[in-house]
């Protein structure tokens, strides 16, 4: 890429940059990123956290679109919203509605107390098994302390009642899904999903859990910066074919 572009960054769950950083560091310069955070207090929503990044995008012309995990179905609705500044949306370990269907059932369960309780036991192993030093224990600290368990619990029953699967048939720029192959909270199935939502996506899939994006975040950009220069091309040979014919046009009225 000869100039830079855009890159909005939509985070999973937890909503802060903290699991992005490593896949960050290993962009190229050609791409800036924006990442944006969602508030620790308020609605999270989908369509209340959608006029959120609209602010946030505002004064963007134009931008690519990533979102991780839980920003999938962010990232379609803004790029319906904004089909004139979104050239492209990736989606990484994603889904169109609940990734889990069969946990829609327990949508009553998803409180504080349930959440928090599920965290502690989650994070069991990390404390145990990895040094005090290990990447992964000190993002899930940092997450810990900056998202209540309150905040997560609201965003996890916003999933399960999200579905933009319509959405996503009306999405007219490019999409990349990136699944991974041992993921086990976010099933191949969304990514077939995806495919058939959306005739024209590409799917990858690299190897990795669900975290990969964190624990191996060069293959992610790999891919990123793959799909960002395939559109760029595509984008400027359009336009030089669109010039062609206007050119043309315009000899054919002067004769």
């Amino acid at each position: 890429m000869n100039t830079s572009v855009m890159l909005v960054v939509l985070p999973g769950l937890d909503g802060t940059d903290v699991f992005f950083r490593p896949f960050l560091a290993a962009l190229p310069t050609a791409i800036c990123p924006v990442v944006i955070d969602y508030p620790s207090e308020g609605s999270n929503q989908y369509a209340d956290l959608l006029k959120i990044v609209r602010q946030a995008v505002a004064g963007l012309p134009s931008f690519y679109v990533l979102a991780s995990s839980f920003s999938g179905p962010l990232a379609i609705m803004l790029a319906v919203a904004e089909r004139e500044k979104v050239r492209g949306v990736i989606l990484s370990a994603s889904f169109l509605r609940a990734p889990q269907p069969r946990l829609v059932r327990f949508g009553f369960a998803a409180v504080s107390p349930v959440v928090g309780m599920i965290r502690t036991l989650r994070r069991i192993p990390i404390w145990t098994l990895r040094r005090r030093g290990d990447p992964l224990r000190r993002a899930k600290a940092e997450t810990w302390s900056r998202v209540s368990s309150r905040v997560l619990a609201a965003r996890v029953r916003a999933i399960l009642d999200v579905d933009v699967r319509h959405a996503v048939r009306s999405c007219r720029q490019p999409l990349l899904c990136v699944a991974y192959a041992d993921d086990r909270v976010v099933s191949r199935e969304n990514a077939d999903e995806i495919l058939q939502c959306h005739g024209a996506a590409e799917l990858i899939i690299l190897p990795g859990r669900h975290m990969a994006m964190h624990s191996d975040p060069d293959r992610l950009a790999t891919e990123v910066v793959r799909f960002i220069r395939r559109v760029e091309c595509q984008t400027k040979e359009l336009r030089a074919v669109e010039g062609y014919s206007s050119i043309m046009q315009i000899k054919r009225e002067q004769v």
